[in-house]
C-alpha cells in the first residue's frame, strides 16, 4: 500500500495499481504458444512484497497449495503461477487502498 504514495486517488483501477507493483502480465506468445511475462518495470520494493506474501502463502495457506497443486497439473511451471498470484494479491490489495469521494 505504500507504493501508492500520498496520493492512492491517482491509482484509477485495479490494472494501474498491478502496472505500478510491477505485477502486470505482459503477452509474451510466440505462434501456437500462448504465454505472458512479468512486466519487470514498476516499484520493485511493491514486487518484492507481493513475492514474499505470495511466497507465505504457497507455505503456509492450504488453499493456496491446493490453487499451485492444481495449476502445475494442467502444466504451469512454478514461475507462471508465481506470476498469477502475485497479480490476485495485488487485486487484494488494491480494494483496500482508499477511494476518492
Amino acid at each position: 500500500m505504500v507504493a501508492a504514495g500520498d496520493n492512492p486517488e491517482r491509482i484509477r483501477s485495479e490494472a494501474a495499481f498491478a502496472l505500478l507493483c510491477g505485477v502486470a502480465p505482459i503477452p509474451a506468445s510466440s505462434g501456437k504458444t500462448r504465454r505472458h511475462r512479468l512486466n519487470r518495470g514498476g516499484n520493485r520494493q511493491a514486487n518484492s512484497a507481493l513475492f514474499h506474501v505470495v511466497i507465505t502463502r504457497m507455505r503456509h495457506d492450504q488453499a493456496t497449495r491446493d490453487y499451485v497443486a492444481r495449476r502445475l497439473a494442467e502444466g504451469k511451471t512454478m514461475g507462471e503461477v508465481a506470476r498469477i498470484l502475485k497479480r490476485y494479491v495485488a487485486r487484494e490489495v488494491f480494494k483496500h487502498l482508499p477511494r476518492p469521494a
